[in-house]
């Protein structure tokens, strides 16, 4: 490669990579999701005279951009809540997708003149994933009650593996007129599941064995890359299902990395994951946006106002399937979980249910399938009606994420679901209840032990239990007659905490400034003093 070519390429990235920090930070003094904000901006930036040409790379957004952020999505989701809820997120990840693609194959001839029931079923397995990124993001920023948001982003993480399914047996039927039998589809469908299954927790194991002789940040930070490539190359050479391989291999060691992850390492690869994951997702939201000149540039033979009228068509068409499935899919899911795995869950209330079917956001996994169908068939003639179906993959990924992603507050609003703060609330309350439980067991443990120790360190009991009982009451908001704890005393505490790092850090800096310590030794300090600060009654 030339080296002109590689500085426009790092020009062209410098660039993007500028406008998405832009945009993030408009999107947060907006108080709107910045995937929203993305997309708009990067579909206004594409019609901007003298803009370099970037294009969509299927093969990048499969191979390089979705594997680190389906690994990502698994990493941060509850193994406990994914599995109490996985009749519900099935239901929704295969129902709602066969559903979605049944009915685009058995409507799309009526909106879409010359599309058989083939072109519709490729059609509407692109349409079909949502986007766990922009559920997720939206979800979170509105405050919906986490039993919704959980189901959403668990049915967005499977249904990329039951969408691209779908697809391949559309491309097979559209490219090769082959048409699956029911045994033939039952069959792939259960390789594609347990073939990626299998792999995913074989990397995961491979690499639990391997992270427990292992203690440095930034070798551990280098694996922990490695790993979602590594589960989904692994699996696409056996034609498994790379998106499950690398969502069990996440779920798989989110829950084991307490035992071989040390608390610096942590915090480490905590604080790289959320820079990595918030450039891939805005620059994937931005390539969304850029490509809307290219989509129109694609399709011949159609008058603007025709393309706008199909795409509003079809969106609206999507979207009224979502919400005709989700209501008595809501009531199958109920009965399964109630009648056959007892599960103690009443039906949610017909509000709950409508917003859970208001957030079927699409994204990028739809517009890369579109772009990846291919251009000829067997025979050799076009693949029919390509660039339209690119036109309307990129139509319901616009209008999901922006009509729908701007209206959900005021929707939730409305219906009185969730408010703000809702979801922020339910995880305070389970992380107040847990410090409460944790403290409560170390002041026992000193109590026991305080009983067998030498008299002579009674003061140190005392001071321990002291230290104990005050952050127990910060912990549950309560006075501590016994320890004096009013309030006051605790806010006081606190401010007298933070003033004593300031001192602590000041020092620090002079001793700096005076040569007494290296850079090194300064940010060795700084680091713990950076965490003591984070939570000043730790």
């Amino acid at each position: 490669m030339h080296s002109g070519n590689v500085q426009a390429v790092e020009l062209v990235f410098l660039l993007l990579l500028l406008f998405v920090v832009a945009c993030g930070a408009l999107a947060r003094k907006l108080q709107t999701p910045y995937p929203i904000v993305l997309v708009i901006a990067g579909a206004l930036l594409g019609f901007v005279p003298g803009i370099p040409n970037i294009s969509l790379n299927p093969d990048v957004v499969f191979f390089v951009i979705l594997p680190p952020l389906l690994y990502s999505a698994a990493w941060l989701t509850s193994w406990r809540d994914f599995s109490y809820n996985l009749v519900s997120i099935l239901l929704l990840a295969f129902g709602l997708v066969a559903f979605t693609v049944a009915g685009v194959s058995a409507g799309a001839h009526w909106l879409f003149p010359g599309f058989d029931w083939r072109i519709g079923f490729v059609l509407g397995a692109i349409v079909a994933p949502t986007d766990a990124i922009a559920a997720t993001a939206i979800a979170n920023r509105i405050g919906l009650p986490k039993r919704i948001v959980d189901i959403l982003e668990g049915e967005s993480l499977v249904n990329d593996a039951s969408g691209l399914l779908a697809l391949e047996f559309g491309i097979a039927m559209v490219v090769r007129g082959q048409t699956p039998t029911v045994t033939e589809g039952l069959g792939r469908m259960a390789f594609l599941i347990l073939g990626g299954l299998a792999v995913g927790l074989a990397v995961a194991w491979i690499i639990d064995r391997l992270e427990r002789h292992i203690d440095d940040g930034p070798i551990e930070i280098a694996i922990s890359i490695l790993v979602p490539y590594a589960a989904y190359f692994a699996a696409d050479r056996i034609h498994a299902s790379s998106v499950l391989a690398v969502i069990a291999c996440g779920l798989f060691l989110s829950r084991r990395s307490s035992e071989f992850f040390s608390p610096e390492v942590r915090l480490q690869i905590w604080g790289f994951w959320d820079s990595f994951v918030f450039i891939l997702n805005g620059l994937v939201f931005v390539l969304i946006g850029l490509q809307l000149p290219h989509v129109l540039a694609g399709i011949h033979g159609y008058r603007l106002s025709t393309l706008l009228l199909d795409g509003a068509l079809f969106s609206a068409m999507v979207i009224v399937l979502r919400l005709l499935w989700i209501f008595p899919g809501a009531f199958l899911a109920n009965r399964i979980r109630t009648r056959i795995f007892h599960q103690n869950e009443k039906l949610p209330s017909a509000r709950a249910i409508l917003v859970t079917g208001w957030t079927g956001m699409r994204g990028v996994i739809s517009l890369a399938a579109a772009i990846a169908l291919p251009e000829i068939l067997a025979n050799g003639s076009p693949f029919p009606y390509r660039d339209l179906i690119i036109f309307l993959a990129f139509s319901v990924i616009f209008v999901t994420l922006v009509l729908q992603g701007l209206t959900l507050p005021f929707i939730v609003r409305v219906l009185g679901v969730g408010g703000a703060g809702g979801l922020k609330n339910e995880s305070e309350q389970e992380e107040e209840s847990a410090r409460r439980e944790m403290l409560q067991s170390a002041l026992a443990y000193l109590e026991e032990t305080r009983k067998q120790d030498e008299s002579e360190f009674l003061e140190v009991y005392d001071d321990l239990t002291g230290h104990y009982r005050h952050r127990l009451a910060a912990v549950s908001g309560i006075d501590d007659p016994d320890g004096g704890l009013t309030p006051e005393h605790r806010e006081r505490h606190t401010r007298l905490l933070l003033d004593l790092l300031r001192v602590e850090r000041r020092t620090v800096l002079r001793m700096r400034d005076q040569g007494r310590i290296n850079d090194e030794t300064l940010r060795q300090l700084e680091y713990e003093l950076d965490l003591r600060e984070a939570n000043p009654l730790a």
